[in-house]
């Protein structure tokens, strides 16, 4: 977990997305968490075990409880996060996850949590991402009961039948189609331009040896084109020959995530940018670092922001690694 927190200055969050297992991952990385547990709420059973639970007859969904450094990452971008796990429309539980144990929820936990978590609703419901109405509840929080200790962390112990339990389910496939709503991808079509939009909406790649950054040595930081989150660092930027700037490491780890691709008769490890979900390029085992990774990263995924304005452009914090 991230221990960028304050004791004394957390909060928690409760939501229910179907399966817990595929609900700790989307969160526990980010900055400002502290804690992700895997659980069971809403119900009228007390400490009920898994087997109840998935019987229906204790009332309770499987769910997970977050704690959370609101100043560090508030509660608003939690939200957004869960709903882009979901199928907010289905009444009857989740994917092939079937049943009220897998309905889902948002528990909230003070009068602010349900103001924004109404509102977060609202818009989701009139962006046109999904067909159908919202179904998903907002009620208030009660107790939580932990689940048993072989469910906590299960990405991690089981990651093999955790990755094509997620796979399987449809939930990867669902989560890819709906992320953007067709008002988002018109807008990111006017903002970005047509090589831009290629590559990071649509998983293409730029020429190699004609892109803005394949050769760029200033100091500063590259952002992503679309949401402006931190991805790399010059520091870690090196000439790998290729035709694209390449990198041994992300800023942060928890900024980007890596899936399979199996396209174009090729197994790589395709690199995404987790917020805003842009195509960056591909992580290869073949680099200079500690780790041995080549980041091979499209210029037309990124942004780049000089040492001498990360300040005023909203990165400051980063200005220490250059000193």
């Amino acid at each position: 977990m991230n221990n960028e927190t304050r004791q004394g200055k957390l909060e928690k969050a409760t939501f229910a997305g179907g399966c817990f297992w595929c609900m700790v991952s989307p969160f526990e990385e980010m900055p400002g968490i502290h804690q992700v547990l895997s659980g069971y709420t809403g119900g009228h059973t007390a400490n009920p075990t898994y087997e109840q639970v998935c019987s229906e007859t204790t009332g309770h969904a499987e769910a997970v409880q977050i704690t959370f450094d609101p100043e560090i990452f508030p509660y608003r971008k939690l939200l957004e996060i869960f709903w882009n796990q979901i199928d907010p429309t289905d009444a009857g539980g989740q994917f092939h996850d079937r049943g009220s144990s897998y309905r889902t929820a948002i528990f909230y936990h003070s009068e602010e949590q349900r103001e924004q978590a109404e509102a977060s609703k609202k818009e989701v419901a009139e962006s046109g991402r999904f067909p159908g109405p919202i179904v998903t509840e907002i009620v208030p929080a009660s107790v939580f009961y932990p689940a048993e200790e072989y469910h906590q962390q299960y990405h991690r112990k089981n990651p093999a039948h955790y990755k094509r339990y997620r796979k399987g389910s449809g939930r990867e496939d669902f989560i890819e189609q709906h992320r953007k709503s067709p008002k988002q991808k018109e807008e990111l079509k006017q903002r970005l331009t047509d090589m831009q939009y290629h590559v990071t909406q649509n998983n293409g790649t730029e020429p190699p040896f004609r892109n803005d950054f394949w050769d760029h040595k200033e100091e500063g930081l590259y952002v992503d084109i679309v949401s402006g989150e931190p991805l790399f660092s010059s520091l870690d930027k090196f000439d790998s020959n290729c035709g694209w700037p390449s990198f041994t490491k992300p800023v942060k780890p928890h900024q980007v995530e890596e899936k399979t691709d199996r396209s174009h008769f090729m197994v790589r490890t395709e690199v995404r940018s987790r917020e805003a979900d842009s195509h960056l390029g591909h992580v290869f085992n073949d680099g200079p670092g500690p780790n041995g990774l080549r980041y091979c990263i499209n210029s037309a995924a990124l942004r780049f922001i000089p040492k001498k304005d990360l300040e005023k452009e909203g990165y400051g914090e980063f200005l220490s690694l250059f000193t």
